[in-house]
């Protein structure tokens, strides 16, 4: 109970603290005038109440991700929270902000637009790629998922392929409002229905956090435990735990979406509330579900440490979408039939509302490629009907492997906007000449935190079971591989400061 009531202080200090020195070092102007003024047509850019944005950031960028990735990340123990919480203020917090002041500053633009403005016309094809594949893998993520809570509420029919079931009424439902919802304009069906759906989002992560403080705190993880690996796979701490846990603590994804709300902005002094405070929000709730995963399998009887029991209770369904599992098991128990329907509700719309604003993204990022003008609908059809035959073919991959290169993707393209993040903020605070130390230095709250990230992803693909997948014994040279990587890309960014100066 300490660990968890000190990390979420944490988070709310970090909010009120440094994403206020985020915001002085990007330096806001709030009599500039935004994209959703200067360029309004009714779909894409459209004004909304600062409030309503922030719900729909917050629906957006957390559907299942960091409910998921808060599962799979504690089954590597307590060190999970110490990433949730220092993840999300010195970097997730960072990520955000910038993705969406840029967008706003750029007038809208998609994120392989900000990012390639900054990195060059190559790492732009590139990031266009990078990012269709990862909304692709995650709607199917987001499918997935509630697919399979909705199919535990209401069974109906099934298709079975390979050795998975696949619940193909719910997924084609689902689909359906997919396509609603990402050809109609943004205030008719995301703008109105969207804050309603974050709203029991945050019922759902509240209700978890009053039951298990108030009845369950005995049994939370502790730090004080140990920061060891509890991991039983066989995989290290580092840097998977960093990659399960994504939209918890960083993620990529986020700067896809930040950029549909910086089109409804209106004034620059919202965006601190608006995307780092959303992130901060995602925090809480994944800091939430890690103790809840963590917690509620313990059994004071035997003595069997919740993450044991975790454990030991994923063992017993090998092949299954165990964070959906855990989930359904937790709000069922621990907030009772009405309590956990309306929490797996709040679950299901999560993801539901987030892959469709994956699409929406998906969408907008080859509509800014091909240059079409999104008001005609059947331009947004002819992107969007493509886009829905890939998720729909992703559907028949195994849950857990489409997972696992989403959270790949996911961290390798956060880095890539850290990096971009890096350079326009030395640029900018190089020109202005700014006077304080603080500002002068202030690109660095986005280099550290993509230099780690650099550190984090190489690693991975070097370690990882769906990238070289190193032996145990050989896994320091995955480690002194990324490392040179790491050093190489702080040289190059060095080099490259000194010929702007």
């Amino acid at each position: 109970m300490i660990t968890f009531c000190i990390a979420l202080v944490l988070l709310v200090v970090g909010f009120l603290t440094y994403g206020t020195l985020v915001e002085k070092i990007f330096g806001v102007e709030p009599d500039r005038q935004t994209p959703a003024l200067s360029k309004t047509d009714g779909v894409d850019f459209v004004p909304m109440a600062p409030w309503r944005i922030f719900l729909v950031q917050f629906l957006n960028i957390a559907g299942l991700g960091p409910i998921f990735g808060a599962i799979m990340g504690i089954f590597y123990g307590p060190a999970a929270f110490l990433w949730i919480v220092f993840g999300t203020i010195f970097a997730g917090g960072v990520h955000d902000y910038l993705s969406g002041m840029l967008s706003i500053r750029k007038g809208g633009a998609s994120l392989p637009d900000i990012v390639g403005d900054e990195l060059g016309k190559g790492t732009k094809t590139f990031l266009r790629v990078l990012s269709l594949v990862l909304l692709i893998l995650l709607t199917t993520t987001f499918l997935s998922g509630p697919a399979t809570l909705l199919q535990g509420l209401a069974p109906l029919s099934t298709f079975n392929f390979r050795l998975s079931t696949i619940p193909i009424t719910w997924v084609l439902i689902i689909f359906g409002y997919y396509a609603l919802a990402t050809v109609l304009p943004i205030d008719k069906l995301i703008g109105r229905f969207y804050p309603i759906f974050g709203g029991i989002l945050l019922f759902m992560g509240i209700g978890i956090m009053v039951v298990m403080l108030g009845w369950h705190s005995a049994e939370m993880p502790e730090v004080f435990d140990g920061l060891q690996n509890r991991q039983t796979n066989g995989l290290p701490l580092f840097p998977m735990m960093f990659v399960s846990i994504a939209c918890g603590a960083i993620s990529g994804f986020h700067g896809t979406q930040s950029p549909i709300m910086a089109r409804c902005v209106t004034n620059e002094r919202q965006g601190r509330w608006i995307f780092y405070g959303a992130m901060v929000a995602e925090g809480i709730l994944a800091l939430i579900w890690a103790a809840a995963a963590g917690t509620f399998f313990a059994d004071p009887e035997t003595g069997l440490y919740g993450i044991d029991g975790l454990q030991a209770y994923a063992a017993e369904h090998p092949g299954s979408n165990i964070a959906a599992l855990v989930i359904d098991k937790v709000s069922r128990t621990w907030l009772g039939t009405v309590g956990g329907i309306l929490a797996i509700i709040g679950v299901i719309a999560a993801p539901i509302t987030s892959g469709d604003t994956a699409l929406r993204s998906a969408r907008l990022i080859v509509a800014d490629f091909l240059k079409w003008d999104q008001r005609p609908i059947p331009k947004r059809l002819m992107i969007a009907i493509p886009l829905f035959l890939c998720v729909f073919g992703m559907v028949f991959v195994d849950f857990n492997i489409v997972w696992r290169y989403f959270a790949w993707t996911n961290q390798t393209l956060a880095t890539f906007t850290l990096w971009a993040g890096a350079v326009w903020l030395y640029k900018k605070l190089k020109v202005d000449s700014l006077k304080l130390k603080v500002q002068q230095w202030g690109y660095l709250i986005a280099l550290i935190p993509a230099l780690f990230m650099t550190m984090v992803c190489t690693s991975y693909i070097l370690i990882a079971p769906e990238g070289l997948h190193l032996p145990a014994e050989w896994r320091w040279i995955g480690y002194l591989i990324a490392g040179i990587v790491t050093l190489a890309s702080l040289c190059g960014f060095i080099v490259w400061a000194k010929k702007q100066k």
